[in-house]
């Protein structure tokens, strides 16, 4: 089977091109260029559609992305009739009217010269934006441009009703997935969790006599209010308190990960830092590379991503927290209680401090470690991601 995949991969790095990125190497890459092992029996045309050059351009209008607009699809149909390649691959928008615009020239170019269209929704949503936050003008020439779609490859069953909304012939569920970071789990990471848990418990229980101990907990993804920073913050300075209120040897110390996108968050961030308690209680690291991402996860106690991004559909972070055995307290917002097991205690309903607050301490009192863990393998290895994917992708063919 041949496919066009009009997607970019990094840079900008995010989920979405990061999946992007997975699945071509897992198909064997372009296979113009590349001669990797594929044994899916799909064989990838690359069009790598990178509209941005950094996170902050991501969603924005700028007036040479028209232009990109025009080449890449350019390049797509040069390659259909180059190639024979007849099934297109796309990654549709998020709830961004600038991104919904390149959406809809990508259509109206590109869809008449290929039989099949394959929507891949990494991000979630769509349906609802194009309800409360469109006029009947966008919501037709979107269902106008898109619709029928042949197969919408969807993350989650909250996810249905965007794949829905434009008339899917198939709509398939495939869990992201990501190549095991932590093999030596079994090993390395949980005799150190188990320690450290033990400690905690003993703090919680009133038998600790000695000194003050540190949990660390971690913040890692793009540094936005949308995602959670902000609120992390406060929801980690809110928990000190409540242990301090209560004499309890225990003080949280939250490491903040990731870029910020916008100056306005970026100056936000830099004026708290001038708080005594903010200088106690956060540090942050930046942007990390892999290695030094492994590194906090092993060495952290608890993951949080309060987060209200408006695509948020089934972040890599959370799978990566999974991965490293990591209690995790996150929001009920999209798709995210559908990524954990049945009634995870670490769900908050939003962004608010006390709740987060309360949700920290809890989780660090539970051993939670080899559930997170086995839920991972069971649900989001990159084996059973590229199957899934390739099963689904084959079966517009059938």
């Amino acid at each position: 089977m041949k496919l066009l995949v009009f997607a970019h991969t990094p840079p900008p790095h995010h989920g979405q091109s990061y999946m992007v990125q997975l699945m071509l190497e897992g198909f064997g890459g372009d296979c113009r260029r590349a001669k990797l092992t594929n044994p899916f029996d799909i064989r990838c045309y690359h069009v790598n559609a990178r509209f941005s050059r950094g996170l902050s351009d991501v969603g924005e209008f700028q007036g040479a992305k028209i232009f990109l607009i025009f080449w890449f699809c350019a390049k797509a149909v040069w390659i259909r009739f180059r190639y024979g390649v007849k099934n297109f691959y796309y990654v549709p928008a998020p709830g961004k009217k600038v991104a919904l615009y390149r959406d809809w020239l990508v259509m109206l170019l590109c869809r008449p010269f290929f039989k099949n269209v394959i929507l891949h929704w990494h991000a979630a949503g769509m349906a609802k934006w194009l309800e409360v936050e469109n006029s009947i003008f966008a919501r037709a020439t979107t269902y106008r441009l898109f619709r029928p779609v042949d197969l919408s490859l969807v993350l989650s069953r909250y996810n249905f009703s965007d794949a829905e909304k434009l008339l899917s012939g198939k709509i398939r569920v495939v869990h992201n997935g990501i190549p095991d970071p932590c093999p030596e789990f079994d090993q390395v990471v949980l005799p150190r969790r188990r320690e450290r848990l033990r400690a905690r418990q003993e703090v919680f229980s009133g038998q600790h006599s000695g000194e003050t101990l540190t949990a660390n907990l971690l913040f890692l993804a793009h540094c936005t209010r949308e995602k959670g920073l902000f609120a992390a913050i406060a929801g980690v300075q809110g928990a000190n308190r409540l242990l301090a209120a209560r004499s309890l040897p225990l003080r949280l110390k939250l490491i903040v990960a990731g870029n910020f996108v916008t100056y306005e968050e970026q100056a936000e961030f830099d004026e708290l830092k001038r708080n005594p308690e903010f200088a106690a209680t956060i540090q942050p690291v930046g942007f990390v590379s892999s290695a030094q991402k492994n590194q906090l996860l092993l060495d952290t106690d608890l993951f949080l991503f309060p987060t209200r991004y408006l695509g948020e559909n089934q972040p890599v972070n959370l799978i990566e927290a999974m991965a490293f055995g990591l209690p995790m307290v996150t929001t009920r917002w999209r798709s995210l209680p559908e990524m954990l097991p049945p009634d995870y205690p670490g769900l908050v309903s939003d962004q608010n401090p006390g709740e987060i607050a309360e949700a920290i301490l809890k989780l660090l009192a539970i051993d939670s470690s080899e559930a997170a863990r086995e839920y991972f393998i069971t649900h989001f290895t990159l084996e059973r991601h590229l199957a899934s994917l390739a099963k689904a992708i084959r079966s517009v063919e059938n």
